[in-house]
């Protein structure tokens, strides 16, 4: 079934999203964020496991089967948590016959960040990076762009997608990336209902973890 913007914003929204220490769900049953129901843990021993129990407590059959939009959170994280929760993503996505999208967990955090630092101006640019344990960054660049309709909306387009770096010197605005499970399980719900590509019922096969290098890192 077809639906416009403003009927899809308004049907029940799913998301999954995981940090370096944690996991999360979220569920927007309409377009009312005062309504969102969320799911916060930090990591424990059996993950994998855990995963779907603490899923399936969080989320009714019933109310999963009315899910119309998913969407999760690819990375750069936790490697282990990025791999099953987009997995476990992939496989509701399948089951339900729910499309799917993904956005990267800077590029969730993104606007969170520009607004604490009073980035507003229209195409500013700023970097967000990670320092690694062992050597090396993780990067992606950020561009400020203004809703053609409401000039004060403030949308963060990923121009660069985060990515592997030796060395990381830029001449442009950069800050270290810092999760906030509640925030950015709240941005990923706004995302999901904005994004336009949940027409397509089978963008599950395209939604694949994102971590730059290996996982020994």
């Amino acid at each position: 079934m077809n639906y416009n913007l403003k009927q899809r914003q308004n049907l029940p929204t799913l998301v999954i999203h995981s940090t370096d220490n944690s996991f999360g769900f979220g569920y927007r049953k309409n377009d009312n964020p005062e309504l969102d129901k969320l799911f916060i843990k930090e990591f424990d021993k059996d993950l994998c496991n855990n995963l779907i129990v603490d899923f399936k407590k969080f989320i009714s059959n019933e109310n999963l089967q009315k899910v119309n939009k998913m969407s999760v959170s690819m990375g750069p994280a936790n490697f282990n948590a990025s791999r099953l929760i987009v997995v476990l993503a992939r496989t509701i996505s399948q089951q339900i016959n729910c499309p799917l999208d993904s956005f990267s967990s800077f590029k969730i955090m993104a606007k969170r960040i520009a607004s604490k630092n009073n980035i507003f101006s229209d195409k500013q640019s700023f970097w967000i990076y990670k320092k690694l344990k062992r050597k090396g960054f993780i990067a992606g660049k950020y561009e400020i762009c203004h809703s053609e309709v409401k000039n004060s909306d403030l949308f963060i387009r990923e121009t660069v997608s985060p990515k592997f770096f030796k060395e990381f010197k830029s001449k442009e605005l950069f800050f270290e990336a810092n999760f906030k499970d509640a925030e950015d399980l709240t941005e990923l719900l706004d995302l999901s209902n904005k994004n336009l590509l949940n027409a397509n019922v089978n963008s599950w096969e395209k939604v694949l973890p994102l971590y730059p290098i290996s996982p020994i890192n």
